[in-house]
């Protein structure tokens, strides 16, 4: 039984996550009662396979956590997101999309998707995304005739853009625990000067599946439009301006919606693809950027600034105290010889690092029913990515295959986080049936681009090596 620890001590913290208790404190508090099983059994004499001496290494891992210059990008990133939150940034954008494309059929299902591309880029953060869009597009479309679940499932799916297209913040944590892998597996095979992938590299790795994404789900919403007209009809784009309540011409509504938030999302793209900044000072400079244009659409005021502090300070404390408790469940599950029973189980599936990879990701995608991309990142990446990288695998492929994993958990009912944060604003009219069966092709179109990376690694290799 004891041999088994890693094993029940891996199922005892989702057991307790799924009790609905705190993250941070449901990974710190069971790793520390395992801690205090093993350090008693040992007292007692009997052989528990601990080794204490890697409790040593908390106070060092939990310094590193503070002093981590990449995650400085984190309560930056969530500050510019939530700014162009409260600046009505996006609702502007959205107008003139659906003024733009709404005279044609499946328009405004093509405009939520591209509003939804550009705050994916602009706040990485899904459910600000799904809340947002849900508030400001989904009453349109529903009263302009479009189908529930075709409506919902957009809404849905552009909102989890969030996690795939940079800069994104599952990929600015999923960057630096890869990096620590990546450098821990080079290691362990003997290679004493090894190399580095940073968050810069994920951000030009994910930038091609997240476009081909964007591509996809336009097609779909096209096709919907051509074969079934009742499901995403036209708007007479004169009606849609009076409903709207805007008298200015489209081309102004466009400079205003448009052109601020492109000039801010290269900005701060454009410096890290060129290498002009790092991710941690692109997101000052998004941060930055972000309140000047609150401060542009007038939309900015003390009660406005003290709420988007508070906010951006409750999800990075959120944030660091998960990785302080990730940290301590991750040195307990070392203690107990987990690593070594991770690896000797990859290194003894069929199908070598194919079938490891497989069980890896349907590992993943499982637990994205019951654990936020947060909790997955900062438990199950550690554990499994540096034996990953060991057995041949591309560091950036590997976090991007991860990343549309989880963007696709966030999807896939009953327990996606997308579709909670839609109901919750979507009108009671509006049956959960209807969202669930409107994710349903879109999730089919992530798993799409999951079988394309495998069989066309290139897709996302290829950008970080033109750099």
């Amino acid at each position: 039984m004891l041999e088994f620890m890693p094993l029940i001590l891996f199922a005892a913290i989702c057991i307790v996550l799924m009790f609905g208790f705190p993250v941070a404190l449901s990974l710190a508090g069971t790793a520390l009662l395992f801690a205090g099983m093993g350090l008693g059994l040992e007292a007692v004499g009997i052989d528990a396979n601990f080794d204490s001496g890697y409790l040593a290494a908390l106070p060092n891992r939990l310094y590193g956590i503070m002093t981590n210059q990449t995650l400085l990008a984190v309560p930056l990133f969530v500050l510019m997101g939530v700014l162009l939150e409260k600046s009505k940034v996006a609702e502007t954008l959205l107008d003139a999309m659906a003024l733009l494309f709404g005279s044609i059929r499946g328009g405004l299902g093509i405009s939520v998707t591209l509003v939804g591309m550009l705050m994916a880029a602009s706040t990485g953060i899904v459910g600000a995304t799904v809340v947002t869009m849900g508030l400001m597009s989904l009453p349109t479309m529903l009263k302009r005739g479009y189908s529930t679940s075709l409506a919902t499932g957009t809404i849905c799916a552009t909102g989890t853009l969030g996690q795939i297209i940079p800069p994104s913040i599952a990929l600015v944590l999923l960057g630096d625990v890869l990096s620590s892998a990546y450098q821990q597996a080079q290691l362990d095979m003997g290679i004493f000067s090894p190399k580095t992938v940073s968050v810069g590299d994920l951000f030009m790795g994910a930038l091609v599946p997240g476009l081909i994404l964007v591509v996809m789900y336009m097609i779909y919403v096209g096709l919907v439009a051509f074969f079934r007209p009742s499901m995403a009809p036209a708007a007479d784009r004169e009606e849609l301006m009076a409903e709207l309540g805007h008298t200015s011409g489209l081309g102004i509504l466009l400079l205003k919606g448009l052109v601020p938030p492109v000039v801010l999302i290269v900005a701060v793209l454009g410096s890290i693809l060129s290498g002009f900044a790092t991710p941690t000072e692109a997101s000052a400079v998004g941060a930055f950027g972000a309140l000047v244009l609150a401060l542009a659409y007038r939309q900015l005021d003390w009660a406005t600034l003290k709420e988007v502090l508070r906010s951006t300070t409750h999800v990075t404390t959120m944030v660091f105290l998960i990785l302080i408790g990730a940290a301590l469940f991750s040195l307990v599950f070392r203690a107990y010889g987990g690593e070594h029973m991770v690896t000797e189980l990859f290194e003894g599936m069929p199908g070598g690092v194919v079938g490891a990879t497989i069980v890896v990701m349907l590992v993943i995608f499982l637990l994205g029913f019951i654990l936020d991309f947060i909790e997955i990142t900062f438990v199950v990446v550690p554990i499994v990515g540096p034996i990953l990288l060991a057995m041949g695998l591309d560091p950036i492929w590997l976090g991007i295959m991860i990343a549309i994993n989880l963007q696709t958990s966030f999807l896939t009912p009953p327990f996606g986080f997308a579709l909670f944060y839609l109901r919750g604003v979507a009108p009671p009219s509006v049956p959960t049936s209807a969202i669930y069966r409107g994710v349903v092709p879109f999730i089919l179109m992530q798993l799409g681009m999951l079988l394309l990376l495998t069989f066309f690694p290139q897709l996302a290799t290829w950008l970080p090596t033109q750099f």
